[in-house]
């Protein structure tokens, strides 16, 4: 009898051992969308099977391609290697319990370099002095030289220094140009409406923070906006803002195209309130015209921006997928833990913000006699994000009970 029991231990041992190793070995699925710098992806080990061609992933890495989660019943993240996620159905994501992140400064430098090559290109018309230089192409040295000297005063520009830089959005990227202004012996003035104090922590003291869009306005001789694209900024750009300019000045577009309202811009194009438009979004209405300079989405294209937008958004989603730990969503609020050794289950509850639900949550798993190790709450205001360590298994009929709760968005069960 003794050697059956000692034969059943050693059977159940090695059955518990099995699936602890399948725990440990689960792999997810991952759906990749455009080109992802392979710095990023070779942080995915061999629990990650990652393919564009995946059709029900468990996560979902992006840069600029559309992305609709309600197409997808498994997903529980997707990751923008980038700052705007105007590109993915967030709201959706939010109803369905998947968490959307982005990488929020890993792209800052590159669209602030960006923003003052292409402010230098126009402050001196070196687009319009490589076009003529191009028409040379032929001719005699003595001829070239002649034709140089008597066209190049078409040319003249002006230096930024002494002149008024207004920046509306005060993020990482609004923040660098900010700075960059000011090492340019640029005047600068910013202003954001919500602004994050470790950004403006990071402003050179030179920059004037201004109480109203309308101060940046009156004071700015280039005006640049690097605010995200949301219901309440689409078309923030707009003819009444415009006529608020001082006349001539210059406005740039690096943050995203609908921000700007086009025609408005046209319009001060033609009455003379705007010199030149400067942009990172083509449209048909304004290639053909003589003071706009257009760029083609190139705010982001440099190995460094990719490779760190790469490999943040990566970080991001393993740490959700393995852990359920939250920085840098959207939508979800952050929410930090790290498991004790005494951790066999980690319960993921993601809920409407009402209240009450952590008390429900913990009477339901109490009343099944199951131990809470540690208990974690945080809350944006519209999603309530939990992190429940259990000291063991958690059963299907425990996760059906929870479920039922009319207010529960979602659970997620992760094992260690």
């Amino acid at each position: 009898m003794k050697a059956l029991f000692s034969f059943l231990a050693i059977e159940k041992h090695e059955i518990n051992l099995q699936v602890s190793k399948r725990e440990r070995m689960k792999q997810y699925r991952i759906k990749i969308v455009n080109t992802i710098a392979k710095e990023g992806l070779d942080l995915l080990d061999s629990r990650y099977a990652c393919s564009p061609d995946t059709t029900e992933p468990d996560g979902i890495i992006v840069r600029s391609s559309p992305v609709d989660t309600s197409l997808y019943s498994n997903l529980s993240a997707v990751a923008r290697a980038g700052a705007g996620v105007n590109n993915i159905s967030v709201e959706k994501a939010t109803q369905q319990g998947v968490c959307v992140f982005n990488t929020p400064g890993a792209n800052a430098n590159a669209v602030a370099e960006l923003v003052f090559v292409m402010l230098g290109i126009c402050a001196r018309n070196i687009h319009l002095g490589s076009e003529f230089c191009r028409t040379l192409g032929g001719l005699e040295d003595e001829k070239m030289n002649q034709l140089v000297e008597q066209q190049k005063g078409k040319f003249k520009g002006f230096e930024l220094a002494g002149k008024t830089l207004g920046v509306i959005g005060l993020g990482k990227i609004g923040v660098r140009i900010a700075n960059g202004g000011t090492s340019r012996q640029m005047k600068v003035i910013g202003f954001d409406p919500y602004p994050a104090m470790e950004n403006i922590h990071a402003l050179s003291p030179d920059v004037v923070l201004a109480r109203s869009i309308k101060e940046v306005l009156h004071h700015a001789d280039i005006l640049t906006v690097h605010v995200p694209l949301v219901d309440k900024t689409r078309r923030f750009i707009n003819q009444k803002i415009i006529e608020q300019l001082k006349p001539g000045g210059i406005l740039m577009n690096y943050a995203r195209g609908p921000v700007v309202d086009t025609e408005a811009v046209l319009n001060g194009l033609k009455n003379g309130r705007l010199q030149n438009y400067i942009t990172d979004f083509p449209s048909p209405g304004l290639l053909a015209h003589p003071q706009v300079i257009c760029t083609p989405h190139l705010g982001a294209s440099t190995e460094e921006s990719e490779e760190q937008c790469a490999c943040m958004a990566v970080k991001e989603l393993k740490d959700y997928l393995e852990y359920g730990t939250i920085s840098h969503s959207v939508n979800f609020p952050t929410t930090e833990s790290i498991p004790s050794d005494n951790v066999h289950t980690r319960l993921i509850m993601i809920n409407r913000d009402i209240p009450g639900m952590i008390g429900f949550a913990s009477q339901v798993i109490g009343s099944h006699g199951i131990n809470i190790a540690s208990y974690i709450n945080e809350s944006n205001g519209t999603i309530g994000y939990n992190i429940i360590d259990l000291e063991s298994e958690i059963s299907g009929e425990v996760l059906a009970e929870i479920e039922a709760n009319a207010d529960v968005i979602r659970t997620r069960i992760i094992r260690f």
